[in-house]
């Protein structure tokens, strides 16, 4: 148990490394209330990119969930809310109404709909940005498999650690997450939409549960502490005060 707690170690530290040495810069029914998406015309090709510096070029937003693992994908490019959201239609509504009209559409359709408050992106904005890198692991039968993310708002971009250390450069997302802010003024809401790259990966079940512990570890002030230690003070972080964090065995 000692021993894959080490590798795990070695890995999340290797991560650190490479990510604190490649450092860029940041640059009801929902049946009637949403448009149609169509993504005939915007699918393109991308280059390949460096890691973790350009998770953020990965995602702009909406990726093809039949695409080659690592070798390459075709992500659609970003889709802005009012063409995925009658505002016509649901700005007379409750914030409770828009939040449940969002999830209910997103349900079955190969993505993940949520929504937060806006004070509470506002923290999580505010915290990501001195603070972009974080590891979670998500429990599978009798172990974990490890997350490596980037929260840089208003994205977030998750890939496997041990596929991003293999990989390198060639590494894909496994799962997108934007955030729209549309309605955080006037409703008090933040819409949240996120797209599973590789299903192979990641669950739609499995990827709900990683946004919703990321975002608890960025505004829970006892669980930031740890986001702090592994972007600030590397050489400190213990992997093992994540899984203590999260309730999950040390094995």
């Amino acid at each position: 148990m000692q021993r894959q707690l080490s590798r795990i170690s070695r890995n999340v530290a290797y991560a650190a490394r490479t990510v604190f040495s490649n450092e860029l810069p940041v640059s009801s029914s929902s049946k009637g209330f949403f448009s149609a998406v169509s993504i005939g015309a915007s699918v393109q090709k991308l280059p390949k990119l460096d890691i973790p510096g350009d998770f953020l070029k990965w995602a702009s937003l909406g990726f093809c969930r039949t695409s080659r693992f690592a070798t390459g994908f075709t992500p659609l490019q970003h889709k802005p809310l009012d063409s995925i959201v009658d505002f016509d239609r649901v700005k007379d509504r409750s914030p409770e109404e828009i939040a449940s009209i969002w999830d209910d559409y997103h349900l079955g359709r190969g993505h993940i709909g949520a929504s937060m408050k806006a004070k509470l992106y506002h923290l999580l904005e505010q915290r990501a940005e001195s603070c972009r890198y974080f590891v979670i692991p998500i429990w599978r039968g009798s172990g974990y498999v490890t997350m490596f993310a980037q929260v840089q708002m208003p994205h977030m971009i998750f890939t496997g650690l041990e596929d991003y250390k293999a990989r390198g450069t060639q590494t894909a997302p496994y799962m997108t997450v934007s955030f729209y802010k549309e309605f955080a003024e006037s409703k008090d809401l933040v819409l949240i939409r996120g797209d599973v790259v590789f299903t192979s990966k990641l669950s739609d079940s499995e990827a709900k549960w990683l946004i919703e512990t990321t975002q608890s570890f960025y505004l829970n002030d006892v669980r930031y502490k740890l986001v702090e230690r592994f972007n600030k003070e590397t050489h400190d972080f213990e992997f093992k005060d994540v899984l203590q964090a999260l309730d999950m065995p040390v094995l």
